[in-house]
């Protein structure tokens, strides 16, 4: 087994601070370290204390005892079958949603990042989650016989959040991990930890006193990137589920063991000559808006054919949205990015991860100009190399690019993506433009004619999931994705036609 050097694990617990898919994941707000080849390592080392022994519900300090607990809640979930599974996220939707409210005004109080409506919402939606209704085996037969093939847990998984949706990813994890027949270690962000351990002691009293089960999803208290670590080596833990941006991905690919990676996004918007400027202001409104554009989906960038552009600037202002001027804009930016050497001499924009989350008012106030403390969104034109439109920011403040035409516009988002393949947005009545740029950049979510959120069933159809697995490639996440595929055969013809 093969551990993580560290200047690539102390890029974890940084990159993720500036990170949401489903989502999520997310661009570095500053280059990760290079990674040097990974050293052999020996087997972890026991601690002190027996496994198992010394986690209240689920919530321990050290990774031996929370994988080796989660190992015998996932040996006594076997026992209890599919109908075990099923009750267990019947619990879980109930606590979250009973405590949606308490959540969410703690994760934010934790955090400080977001919107408490949103918070709460993200909480409230959970029951959008698939579970044990999404495994349904699939068989053949034939002259020689019945082939079976069924969805088998893994075990134990271990999973990293993020502090953007600490609570709303580790639920919506939950959900799909246990209706695959699984048990979870989560290692949070540290910003994150005190409410992924209340979310964690909440849902497993509930399940201990329905089911008997203590430990079926575990959290490290006091999480580090030593902790991260373990749970990379830990020989229970048969799968790594992350979501983060580059560095944690890159890590946990390289620890030799199967990641589904929810990765890096920019996620871009165009607008073309023919959409209905009025409904595709409100929706890129709504969905740049959401809890402060912490979303992995939200709309990072728009780009508007000239011929509409001044058109469109007067609906998003219409609509609520407050514009900056140029000169506002790189005020604002001055605050919102600093340059260091990217190396070899080569300067880099970074964010400022204080302003990651941060309200419109707070934003509009660096700019030099002051708004309604109820604002949601600033907006302003921005030139296609401006550090707004090529870094994820994660805030609610909305470059918008004037193209010459429509092919040009989806050309530049295609660049403004950066190949990351996450999600893409477009306002048109035009089909065979619609397809034209779904084709070209070939995103995970491809929304058309709506908010970003509809991507994950809110205003459009399908279903929510707060982990999108871009980089490996399992896109939005269900309980599937957390199964191995079993397979089996009976050459004895038992058909009865």
């Amino acid at each position: 087994m093969r551990t993580i050097d560290q200047d690539t694990l102390r890029g974890v617990v940084e990159d993720v601070i500036a990170r949401l898919g489903v989502i999520e994941g997310q661009a570095p707000s500053a280059p990760a370290p290079a990674a040097s080849a990974p050293a052999q390592a020996s087997a972890e080392k026991p601690c002190a204390k027996a496994p198992g022994v010394g986690g209240t519900y689920g919530v321990f300090k050290h990774v031996c005892q929370a994988s080796e607990a989660a190992h015998q809640a996932f040996l006594q979930l076997k026992e209890l079958g599919v109908e075990g599974r099923a009750k267990v996220i019947e619990i879980v939707k109930r606590v979250c949603l009973t405590n949606a409210e308490a959540w969410g005004r703690f994760e934010l109080n934790e955090t400080k990042i977001g919107r408490l409506d949103h918070k709460i919402e993200k909480l409230q939606i959970i029951d959008k989650v698939p579970g044990v209704e999404w495994l349904r085996p699939d068989a053949m037969s034939g002259d020689y016989g019945i082939m079976l093939e069924e969805y088998a847990p893994f075990g134990v998984i271990g999973a990293i959040l993020p502090v953007t949706h600490s609570v709303p990813t580790l639920t919506g994890n939950v959900i799909n991990m246990v209706a695959a027949g699984n048990a979870v270690v989560f290692n949070p962000h540290p910003g994150g930890a005190k409410s992924a351990a209340m979310a964690v002691r909440a849902y497993n009293q509930a399940i201990e006193k329905e089911l008997g089960i203590s430990h079926l999803i575990c959290t490290i208290e006091e999480p580090t990137i030593e902790t991260f670590d373990k749970i990379c080596n830990n020989p229970h833990i048969a799968l790594l589920a992350i979501t983060g941006g580059p560095a944690v991905v890159e890590a946990a690919m390289k620890s030799g063991k199967r990641s589904i990676c929810a990765g890096p996004g920019n996620p871009v918007v165009v607008v073309d000559e023919t959409a209905n400027l009025d409904k595709a202001a409100e929706c890129i409104i709504a969905g740049a808006a959401y809890d402060n554009n912490l979303l992995c989906i939200g709309e990072k960038a728009v780009f508007v054919v000239d011929s509409v552009f001044e058109a469109f600037l007067q609906q998003m202002e219409r609509a609520g949205a407050v514009r900056l001027n140029g000169a506002q804009l790189e005020k604002l930016g001055d605050v919102a990015f600093s340059t260091v050497d990217g190396g070899g001499g080569c300067a880099q924009k970074v964010l400022n991860r204080d302003l990651i989350g941060a309200d419109a008012a707070v934003l509009a106030k660096h700019a030099g100009v002051t708004v309604p403390s109820k604002t949601e969104l600033l907006f302003a034109e921005a030139p296609l190399e401006h550090p707004f439109v090529q870094k994820e920011q994660m805030m609610p403040m909305l470059p918008v690019v004037r193209v010459p035409d429509f092919e040009t516009g989806v050309a530049q988002a295609k660049e403004t993506e950066h190949g990351y393949r996450h999600s893409a947005i477009i306002h048109s009545t035009n089909v065979d433009r619609m397809t034209y740029m779904a084709r070209a950049l070939d995103t995970t979510i491809f929304i058309k004619n709506g908010s970003c959120v509809a991507g994950l069933g809110l205003g459009g159809e399908g279903y929510l999931s707060y982990s999108i697995a871009t980089t490996t490639g399992e896109g939005i996440t269900t309980p599937k994705t957390f199964t191995r595929t079993r397979r089996c055969v009976m050459v004895e013809n038992l058909r009865i036609v």
